[in-house]
């Protein structure tokens, strides 16, 4: 080979390595890895929302399946209501003079028993009632000493019968003003008198919680004041609004189970009173259930729902009450399918309890989940938050 052709040679060789590394290097930015293999059941179930789950794990999990069909359910009468206090055991406590306030003792949500002193007034108004009525008692001590003496004196024939019936006419005027003044002091409530003669003492009525307090430490106080409200709240009044077309079945003594939307609590009343005038502006009669209330969960101004069920009535789809779930404001029950279960939309129509009438969204033979129903909601959430992510 002449020394002519070794840069020809040199240059080809060159040019055919610059061309291998721009293949190899449009190779690398156009090579992607191999998308791993996907589960094609699996991603479709995701899709359509479904909560996979195998024969197994519906065992485990206690999940029970049912089929829904036409039932017979009670009809059930919903109504809506308010906690009130029971009135019968409820005392707006007055001083029933005026005067101010010497002690206060008893707090605002305080437990107090019968007779316990809740507050001392001092009032001249009654230093001059209980003066009146010691100088009354006083009168009659000696009227009746004068009696005596006149009444021996004449039977004696020492003195005339005049004077004999003065004695009687005074004592019988003594006798009158000491009843009227001790009557006088009864009626407030301040018969005996404990220390001082312008002390008044305010007690509890009867066992309770002292659920309003307008009085403090020295401050003066009108007759009329309501310084205190004791209330028992062992038990409670559950008033509730009733239209006319349902006045014709709720009568006194039916039994009403009442439920609580902002706790879940549920309780069970006798109806105690129904209303015969109707409301001007609701156009509905007042009903009131007395309920038990050990453990004070029921407050007053707490908004309830009453229920009570009469007759029954047969409905063409039903399911169980703890199927039907709420799942992002709408109705759902978690029908079966072949990988596991679904949230099925329905729109429901009364419930007794037990079952729950489905108006739509639902046909009867349909697999359900009839009791664990709650565990599939809390997968379902798992899976919508594991989705956002």
């Amino acid at each position: 080979m002449s020394h002519y052709q070794e840069p020809a040679m040199k240059t080809k060789v060159s040019v055919l390595i610059a061309l291998i590394g721009l293949a190899l290097a449009a190779a690398i930015l156009l090579w992607k890895p191999a998308a791993a293999p996907v589960d094609a059941a699996a991603d479709h179930a995701e899709d359509d929302g479904i909560i996979a789950m195998s024969p197994q794990q519906i065992q485990s999990a206690g999940i029970v399946i049912a089929k829904a069909g036409s039932a017979s359910m009670g009809n059930v009468i919903q109504l809506p209501g308010e906690v009130r206090f029971n009135d019968d055991l409820t005392a707006h406590i007055v001083p029933r003079m005026p005067g101010v306030a010497e002690s206060v003792s008893a707090d605002l949500g305080q437990r107090v028993k019968k007779g316990q002193v809740l507050a001392v007034i001092s009032s001249t108004l009654l230093a001059d009632l209980r003066s009146a009525s010691l100088a009354a008692q006083k009168r009659l001590t000696l009227a009746q000493t004068t009696y005596q003496r006149e009444h021996k004196l004449w039977q004696d024939k020492i003195s005339a019968e005049q004077d004999y019936l003065q004695a009687q006419t005074a004592l019988r005027e003594a006798e009158i003003e000491a009843q009227t003044t001790r009557a006088k002091l009864a009626a407030l409530g301040a018969a005996d008198s404990d220390g001082p003669l312008n002390r008044y003492i305010l007690r509890a009525p009867f066992d309770g919680e002292v659920v309003e307090k307008h009085i403090a430490l020295g401050e003066a106080v009108k007759e009329d004041a309501n310084v205190f409200l004791l209330s028992d709240l062992s038990s409670v009044w559950i008033e509730l609004a009733v239209t006319p077309r349902d006045l014709e079945t709720v009568r006194v003594g039916a039994s009403m189970t009442i439920t609580s939307p902002a706790t879940h609590s549920t309780a069970t009343g006798k109806v105690s009173y129904v209303g015969n005038l109707l409301g001007e502006q609701t156009r509905s009669a007042k009903v009131r259930v007395v309920i038990a209330n050990p453990d004070q969960a029921w407050r007053p101004g707490l908004f309830v729902n009453a229920s009570m069920t009469q007759g029954e009535r047969q409905v063409p789809v039903a399911v169980a009450a703890e199927a039907v779930r709420e799942v992002e404001g709408k109705s759902v029950v978690y029908v079966q399918v072949a990988q596991g279960f679904r949230a099925q939309p329905v729109k429901t129509g009364s419930s007794d309890g037990k079952l729950t009438e489905i108006v739509d969204g639902l046909s009867a033979g349909t697999a359900y989940a009839a009791a664990g129903s709650f565990l599939l909601k809390a997968e379902q959430g798992k899976d919508g938050a594991s989705h956002e992510h």
